[in-house]
């Protein structure tokens, strides 16, 4: 009896991570075709809907590195990665999930601007607003890649000029274990930004939330004048950023607990992996279903597909 409940166990672990990953990507690539089709159709995304984008990228690429491999893994399916492989793998998993939380602190804080009642010179040129967003999205990418890439390098050259035996291991694939120096590189150049990006993550949400309060505040007497409920789009859109920020925030502490555990407990339980795994795939997977469901992107992509289809540029080509 006790092995029947265990084999229903690791059931429904597997109908998870294969559910939630089949989500995930179906969710994150729908978007970016959207986004896709968006700047096909007007040439150039606003600021806004470009952070996003990247955002859903970085996700993506969470989701194809981890969450793919993580299924794989609890199906019986263990991917053969060499050291190369291995090392590759979680190359591409770091600067993903870095990125992703560089982006999401990025959206936090241009959305905040954008609502704040104070006039800012970035706030009255589009053109510097979208330049600025697109050079702090492309400096994200490249100093993650090149830092993860020295954590890459250095752990590979060590792997080969060293016979170490790995005592890490990730379920689809194993390595060495980090010396004090990776350890001391990745306080510095990855958590300490880390730290940085969550701490002006609450800073600006909490800046959201003091003005969206005062503008409550002040449109109160409209409202009761009116007899209805007036909702202001800017505000609208300020509290979708809220929801999907806090969403993320949520999923990355919780997460962020947990593997704290799991590098301080040696003998921890395969079920701490396992839920460490799909939280950490939470944010990644759900987060553009929050982005559906708050911004009617369904309708917005129907509309987008019945203007590319009776267009007469779309009949010409056909």
């Amino acid at each position: 009896m006790p092995n029947h409940k265990m084999d229903v166990w690791k059931l429904a672990i597997r109908i998870i991570f294969l559910s939630q990953t089949t989500i995930g990507i179906m969710g994150n690539l729908s978007l970016i075709f959207y986004y896709l089709v968006l700047s096909f159709r007007e040439y150039a995304l606003k600021p806004k809907d470009l952070i996003l984008m990247h955002l859903l990228t970085a996700n993506t690429l969470i989701i194809l590195s981890a969450g793919v491999a993580h299924t794989m893994a609890v199906w019986g399916l263990k991917p053969s990665f060499n050291d190369f492989g291995c090392l590759l793998l979680l190359f591409i998993q770091g600067f993903a999930r870095n990125v992703s939380m560089g982006t999401t602190c990025l959206l936090s804080i241009f959305q905040a601007m954008t609502i704040s009642p104070r006039k800012l010179c970035l706030k009255d040129h589009k053109v510097k607003e979208t330049k600025f967003v697109g050079w702090s999205i492309s400096l994200l990418w490249v100093f993650y890649v090149l830092i993860r890439f020295i954590f890459f390098m250095y752990t590979f050259i060590r792997t080969n000029s060293q016979n170490i035996t790995r005592n890490r291991d990730f379920g689809y694939c194993s390595t060495i274990a980090p010396d004090e120096i990776i350890d001391s590189l990745y306080a510095a150049l990855v958590m300490c930004p880390e730290f940085l990006f969550a701490v002006l993550i609450i800073w600006s949400s909490t800046s959201m939330i003091l003005i969206l309060y005062g503008h409550k505040q002040r449109v109160q007497h409209i409202r009761s004048s009116h007899g209805s409920r007036i909702k202001c789009p800017e505000s609208k859109a300020t509290q979708n950023i809220l929801a999907l920020v806090c969403t993320f925030l949520a999923f990355y502490t919780l997460s962020t607990i947990l593997r704290g555990c799991i590098a301080l407990l040696y003998n921890h339980s395969l079920w701490v992996m396992y839920i460490t795994h799909l939280t950490s795939l939470c944010f990644p997977c759900f987060g553009p279903y929050i982005l559906i469901s708050h911004y009617s992107i369904v309708s917005r992509l129907s509309l987008t597909w019945l203007r590319v289809k009776f267009s007469p540029h779309f009949i010409v080509i056909m």
